[in-house]
């Protein structure tokens, strides 16, 4: 077993979201977002990739916390929506190691 030193950031933070959906602890924000359903979960991402995209653009010098920031608010409601449909953070990895030596173009042209 992995210790969770040795275990990305990610796989820590989908295994806590995994957790949260299982146990259901009460004052979780992470559940909130289940109960709220798939409406209140694609809300957040659309908010949060929003707040990306708009810390990133601009003409003003990038701030890079910010963008930080937000990032990581995305991933971390990304994870939540994967999570409540049974797609966990292992598989999104595996499709990504399967493209890789792939060009984006041709991966794109081949789908169905």
């Amino acid at each position: 077993m992995t210790t969770p030193a040795a275990e990305s950031a990610l796989a820590r933070l989908a295994a806590l979201v995994e957790h949260r959906q299982q146990e259901r602890p009460g004052g979780s924000y992470t559940v909130e977002l289940f109960d709220g359903g798939h409406t209140v979960m694609s809300s957040k991402i659309i908010e949060e990739a929003y707040e990306l995209i708009e810390a990133a653009g601009g003409d003003e010098p990038v701030d890079r916390m910010a963008i930080t920031h937000e990032a990581a608010d995305l991933v971390y409601h990304l994870l939540v929506l994967l999570t409540s449909v049974g797609v966990s953070w292992q598989f999104v990895e595996r499709e990504l190691m399967e493209r890789f030596g792939t060009s984006g173009l041709a991966e794109k042209a081949a789908r169905p």
